[in-house]
């Protein structure tokens, strides 16, 4: 089942419950518990996932910050995630407050998410850290804002605070759009000011990477070495307008032959892109043709948050365990609060695809519901295929970002 038709479903099942008709919560709401057990604390499976990593040297690269704008945050929630009228993408705004234990806090629902990301961090050994998105909104070509296209937006301001007020579990990655006229001024303040790297969501956000006008910006990020996080592949969580074509992996070639490091989110393992010949492959297909051309050598890399997703063909995550060749080239990155959405990953569906074993599971559904961040990493650490697993390096992402200009 595809994730639009999940959310519609789901939009269908909160609705029910608005009505007053009782329907099975568990299996789709996460429960937002506290403390992890002590008897999980000292699951072989848990002990398993850190043997070999240095908890010091592991930055989850890819986190979000969710919230109403209730808090002083600056957050901004669009149309299509504030309205009934855009059923899928309201249902996709309620479970991702849930995923991040904020629906219950009327009035503090920014700080509410922020509180508990900061109690899932501080369940994890000392130095584990998260870096915190800020949100661009949709620009048009000529750089003007319309938020009216946007889907949410999270400013840079908001994503420093945090880092600046919690050192010891946040980083931060700033947002910006090359084709805005401050872009570079803006860039060189964020990394001035402590951003380990820049997120694109070019599908949401109306920026196409092999476009002339983001040579500017390419600029600071390569002489900086700052690193860009661009999604690429189809985009389902956030519509910004109709620009899908510009998540195609091939159009990072540009940023590349600028000398600007890349992470492909997600490793585009889902949707179909048109390959230099006009012919429409899998978006996956085209980013390990593009992770073996020259110019990537030493820049592209990907992230692997989201492979474990429902919606994701176990043939890329086996690629994936079996590629060894790319591990030094892969981080680790959770999309918090994605993993705590409890129907979007199921450890069940992947240990009876001979990716997980299958005494795991229940410790892993368990996990999940004290702490969707220690959840996720245990997974991957616990993916295997035929011998093949993700070695340390992938987690250990610390040793791939900057150290902060701040």
């Amino acid at each position: 089942m595809n994730r639009r038709r999940f959310l519609s479903l789901l939009a269908g099942a909160s609705a029910l419950g608005a009505a007053g008709v009782g329907i099975a919560k568990p299996a789709v709401v996460n429960p937002c518990r506290a403390a992890i057990p002590l008897q999980l604390l000292d699951s072989p499976w848990l002990q398993q996932a850190w043997a070999g990593i240095d908890p010091a040297q592991v930055w989850d690269c890819h986190v979000h910050l969710a919230g109403l704008g209730d808090g002083g945050s600056g957050i901004e929630v669009g149309p299509q995630l504030s309205s009934p009228l855009h059923p899928v993408h309201y249902a996709q705004r309620l479970f991702y407050m849930n995923a991040g234990c904020a629906h219950n806090a009327p009035g503090k629902v920014d700080t509410a998410y922020v509180a508990r990301l900061l109690n899932l961090c501080d369940a994890l050994p000392e130095g584990f850290k998260v870096m915190l998105f800020a949100f661009e909104r949709f620009h048009d070509g000529q750089g003007d804002a319309h938020p009216e296209h946007s889907a949410f937006y999270v400013p840079n301001a908001w994503a420093a605070k945090l880092a600046r007020d919690f050192p010891a579990r946040f980083e931060w990655v700033a947002s910006l759009h090359p084709y805005a006229t401050a872009a570079v001024h803006e860039l060189k303040t964020a990394i001035s000011n402590g951003a380990r790297a820049v997120k694109w969501l070019p599908a949401a956000m109306g920026m196409d990477p092999a476009d002339p006008k983001c040579d500017a910006f390419y600029r600071v990020l390569a002489e900086s070495g700052t690193p860009l996080i661009v999604h690429c592949g189809e985009e389902k969580a956030v519509k910004g307008s109709d620009t899908q074509a510009y998540g195609n992996p091939l159009r990072l070639r540009r940023a590349l032959d600028a000398g600007v490091k890349v992470v492909v989110a997600h490793c585009a393992t889902l949707g179909s892109d048109r390959d230099d010949a006009g012919k429409m492959r899998p978006s996956f297909d085209l980013f390990l043709q593009l992770m073996a051309e020259p110019r990537a050598k030493g820049l592209l890399h990907g992230d692997i948050s989201a492979i474990t997703q429902r919606n994701r063909d176990v043939r890329v995550i086996r690629t994936l365990l079996e590629r060894s060749d790319l591990h030094e080239r892969l981080l680790h990155g959770s999309d918090y609060p994605l993993p705590g959405i409890v129907p979007l990953t199921s450890s069940k569906a992947l240990a009876r695809a001979g990716l997980l074993p299958q005494a795991s599971v229940h410790d892993l559904d368990i996990l999940r519901e004290h702490n969707p961040l220690l959840f996720d990493f245990t997974l991957k650490r616990l993916l295997a295929w035929q011998g093949h697993s993700f070695s340390p390096a992938v987690f250990q992402t610390r040793r791939f970002f900057p150290a902060s200009q701040a």
